[in-house]
């Protein structure tokens, strides 16, 4: 299924590259004054509807920051974790701002900015369950967001005969965990700690470490000017602490501090 997602990717970005370097969508955001943020709103805390379904999280609050930079109106265009690079090379949004890792694969089809925000990853179950290294993941049910970087590195370090029960989005994985469906999960932080709070009686707790990640922002392929502005944008915001207090209010954290490394002189 994921060489398949890939394939489709490669193919829009084949039709849709040519396009995408005449006109930046730098320009089409000012003339339009709208900026399409691809977003996926099942991710707390970086995006996710709150008690008033109103659109909340970091990645939120940095887009709806961004527009107002750009004075433009912020419309999210809702994705999953694996539509959101399609829905930026089909031309559905102008910039994905949605908790995407900076991997060499997505490199591959999409430009990054320089990491703004950051997390870990792990493989978390019950306390109870003693879980040392990957081969003691043998015969376990393992929960995951299908086309995820927690998918990728979880199929990579999995025994053939562990089973990986894959979601269409962090939405639904967190509720199959925290009703019992499944012990163990492959997840942020941030969402174990959502888990948690939904069923304390589980006590999900790190086992294994899966990556340390930075997330940019994506833009498409031979994007210059949107990619150059961008990278001026979160170097502007790092340095005025707008960035820093988004991330530390949402995610109960300080920002990883390479981050931060080197912005002064920038």
């Amino acid at each position: 299924m994921r060489n398949i997602i890939l394939s489709v990717i490669a193919m829009a970005l084949a039709l849709a590259g040519s396009q995408a370097i005449a006109e930046s969508a730098l320009d089409r955001i000012r003339e339009s004054g709208v900026i399409r943020v691809a977003i996926d709103l099942s991710v707390p805390p970086w995006s996710y509807k709150g008690s008033d379904l109103r659109p909340t999280g970091s990645e939120v609050e940095t887009a709806e920051l961004l527009a107002e930079t750009l004075g433009v109106e912020m419309r999210i265009m809702p994705t999953n974790g694996a539509n959101r690079i399609p829905f930026l090379l089909s031309g559905q949004a102008d910039v994905i701002i949605s908790a995407l890792s900076i991997t060499d694969e997505r490199k591959n089809v999409v430009d990054f900015t320089r990491p703004y925000s950051g997390a870990a990853t792990f493989v978390a179950g019950p306390k109870s369950v003693q879980i040392n290294d990957a081969v003691e993941l043998s015969g376990k049910r393992i929960a995951v967001t299908r086309g995820t970087a927690n998918d990728t590195d979880l199929t990579a370090i999995a025994p053939a005969d562990a089973e990986i029960v894959r979601f269409e989005d962090e939405a639904t994985t967190i509720t199959a965990v925290a009703s019992g469906q499944v012990e163990l999960v492959a997840q942020a932080q941030s969402l174990i700690d959502v888990i948690n709070q939904r069923n304390p009686a589980l006590q999900l707790e790190p086992k294994l470490t899966l990556r340390d990640f930075r997330v940019g922002m994506a833009v498409r392929k031979g994007d210059s000017d949107f990619l150059g502005y961008l990278d001026r944008w979160i170097i502007d915001n790092l340095r005025n602490g707008k960035l820093s207090e988004i991330y530390t209010r949402h995610q109960h954290a300080e920002l990883p501090i390479d981050i931060l490394e080197g912005i002064q002189s920038q």
